[in-house]
């Protein structure tokens, strides 16, 4: 069995599945053809087109992407103008909740301190996230393809992820010191979970059918894997990890809670410490910005890696109405 015919295989199950549910759902007269009677017989003719969506212009996807960021920026436009009148009304004292002002006078003199500090937390979440994805996903596939190891593992999996994170970071910290080694565990323990979770679900998401017809055309346990299983498995996956890289960012900060001498979250305690409100708020900003920045990086790696999935297709309606 050769690896085109097993591609063509899933692609032809594909495209009937596609074709079956635009004919369900297609309303009479409103196809992608015309048919013209002759005689007892009928004969159809294309739509101009072939049936198939134009390609959006750079101009479209210029527009499709700002109506897709005004009403954040929007909803953001008013929390910081609420914010601002708060503030500069001092209905809460500025000692409390600092002006927008000052937290960017903060942000703008002591930016380099800021980012040293950016820099080692991120550092500590992309580690632990990358080691958190791969150890989940080799996990997944060890619980969908066993069994036994299903049995095995999934209640420790479990029970590891009840245990309560910052409970445990006081004895990694006893154990491995104050480097970036307890950090990077924390964000690996935090972020594991969900990874597995949604690999398993998508790893035995797949179609038996397909798994049948890739079987009597031959292919192995492997190749089945790395054609079918997996690439089924993606949309899933992806959810799990755009889930995985924010909590990898709450992992390394309680790390940096427990004993650090750098991270945004040392910044957080002394500014907490000190009473210091527009440093706290900036150090929340940055906070907020690495996992936004990491979040869109794996929407990016998502768009593609399944670009032929239906969440990632413009203007798919999600009601049936």
């Amino acid at each position: 069995m050769t690896e085109n015919s097993l591609d063509t295989a899933g692609r032809q199950a594909a495209t009937d599945k596609a074709s079956g549910a635009r004919a369900a759902a297609s309303a009479p007269g409103a196809g992608a053809s015309e048919a013209v009677g002759v005689g007892q017989s009928t004969v159809a003719r294309p739509s101009p087109g072939g049936g198939r969506p134009p390609r959006p212009t750079l101009g479209r996807r210029a527009v499709a992407f700002a109506d897709s960021l005004w009403r954040p920026a929007l909803v953001l436009a008013v929390f910081f103008a609420a914010w601002w009148f708060v503030a500069a009304r001092e209905y809460v004292p500025n000692y409390l909740v600092p002006t927008p002002g000052q937290v960017w006078e903060t942000m703008t003199t002591q930016w380099s301190e800021l980012a040293r500090h950016t820099v080692v937390t991120l550092y500590e979440t992309v580690l632990g996230f990358v080691l958190a994805a791969a150890l989940g996903l080799v996990t997944a596939v060890a619980i969908a393809y066993s069994r036994t190891l299903d049995k095995a593992l999934y209640p420790i999996v479990l029970f590891a992820q009840v245990i309560p994170k910052i409970a445990i970071a006081p004895l990694l910290v006893v154990w491995f010191g104050l480097g970036l080694t307890p950090k990077i565990i924390l964000a690996v323990l935090i972020a594991f979970f969900p990874v597995v979770i949604s690999g398993v679900a998508g790893l035995r998401s797949t179609d038996p059918e397909l798994l049948d017809l890739a079987a009597t055309m031959g292919a192995g346990p492997w190749r089945t894997f790395r054609k079918i299983r997996f690439p089924n498995a993606l949309p899933h996956l992806m959810a799990g990890l755009k889930v995985a890289v924010t909590l990898a960012v709450v992992g390394a900060v309680v790390g940096e809670f427990v004993g650090a001498s750098e991270g945004l979250g040392y910044v957080l305690l002394l500014a907490n410490g000190n009473l210091d409100a527009p440093l706290l708020f900036a150090d929340l900003i940055l906070m907020s910005a690495i996992g936004i920045v990491l979040f869109v990086l794996v929407e990016i790696a998502e768009a593609l890696l399944i670009p032929w999935h239906a969440s990632r297709r413009a203007g798919v309606s999600l009601t049936t109405s």
